[in-house]
């Protein structure tokens, strides 16, 4: 059985206005004096961001719970300093980052000038492991179509700067202004994959193998593929059920690269228009087929998906969970749909922060 690990960014914010505070240097210390050697949070390029780090699990019941346990644990400590803590893509306030003190994060700011400014998104991470890197470079190339259908799942991000932005992931769009970021063309083997890494690092454009921003990757930490489409959810559940369906895309990819069924050759310029589709109407309206890059009703392409994992899901015991995680989804909607039925009902992008971090703590 793979296991899965999650890394989940998470906004810190003023619990009275629901404006974001820069806390995390503030937090980490609190962290630190409980815990010497804890290593579950982390800081971020803003510090107005929190990373959390769970363990790897194999038992996706023991996955969400520590994912549970260690937004609570986020939330005591950021109360401890005068925050809280809320699983937001993006922010709906306005907002003036704070740039995390480290040089790397100087660097990024020197280079890329007014879009790092951007870049206060928190996103959702699942690092899948692999045997090899040339298991996870064939996994990598079969990965690519399905990606934008778990962007669409974890839409978490309607709102920038006090607007609704038209989008149910803004993030993703924002996150595409770093270079290296986006899907990427096949690789086929292990030795392109680190030549194109090499060449990129060789262009001085980024500073380090860190910043290959791909929407999966092989870590550079750990024998994982490392997937990076998702916002960071609303509901814990919802991240347990990203990261369930993630080890099965990266199983079924693997079970298919042993039998010898290659990937599918979409190009990149398909490739980021069907992101671009999940990011802008996410379950609500359409997606493109992963298989035909054509237009279909999302709930159809989520059930395809759901048939092209069905035995790695039924391998592993997943299969219902996943199927009740997504009934209850598509019918209470994703966290972009909560975010906006709040402002409905209250108004408030204010109301809409503070029942973000009611959720985030449940």
């Amino acid at each position: 059985m793979r296991t899965v690990g999650v890394e989940e960014e998470l906004l810190l914010v003023d619990p009275d206005s629901g404006e974001p505070k820069a806390l995390a240097a503030a937090l980490l210390t609190r962290a630190v004096q409980d815990d010497p050697g804890q290593d579950l949070f982390q800081s971020e390029l803003f510090g107005q961001m929190l990373e959390l780090a769970t363990r790897p699990h194999t038992d996706m019941a023991d996955l969400g719970a520590e994912i549970v346990r260690s937004r609570k644990e986020a939330a005591r400590l950021a109360g401890e300093v005068g925050g809280a803590v809320a699983a937001l893509a993006t922010c709906p306030l306005p907002v003036t980052p704070a740039l995390t003190e480290a040089e790397r994060y100087r660097w990024m700011a020197g280079q890329y000038g007014i879009a790092t400014q951007d870049q206060l998104v928190c996103g959702c991470h699942a690092h899948v492991a692999v045997e090899s890197d040339e298991e996870g470079v064939a996994v990598l190339d079969r990965l690519r179509p399905w990606l934008p259908v778990l962007c669409a799942l974890s839409a978490n991000s309607p709102y920038w700067q006090g607007r609704d932005t038209g989008y149910v992931s803004f993030r993703s769009r924002l996150w595409g202004r770093c270079p290296s970021a986006g899907p990427t063309e096949l690789f086929g083997s292990p030795g392109r994959y680190h030549e194109q890494v090499t060449d990129m690092l060789a262009s001085g454009v980024i500073l380090d193998a860190g910043m290959v921003y791909f929407d999966a990757r092989l870590s550079v930490k750990y024998p994982t593929v490392e997937i990076r489409v998702a916002d960071v959810c609303l509901r814990a559940e919802t991240t347990v059920l990203v990261a369930t369906l993630a080890r099965a895309l990266v199983e079924t990819a693997a079970r298919d690269w042993r039998a010898g069924r290659p990937p599918a050759g979409h190009s990149v310029s398909l490739l980021r228009l069907a992101a671009w589709h999940a990011a802008r109407s996410g379950l609500d309206q359409e997606l493109l087929d992963p298989v035909t890059m054509r237009p279909r009703p999302a709930p159809e392409v989520v059930r395809a998906l759901l048939e092209h994992t069905e035995q790695a899901l039924a391998d592993s015991g997943d299969a219902p969970l996943v199927e009740e995680a997504l009934g209850e989804l598509l019918r209470r909607g994703t966290g972009a749909r909560e975010q906006r039925g709040v402002l409905e009902r209250t108004g408030s992008l204010q109301e809409v922060v503070t029942e973000c971090v009611r959720h985030t703590q449940s």
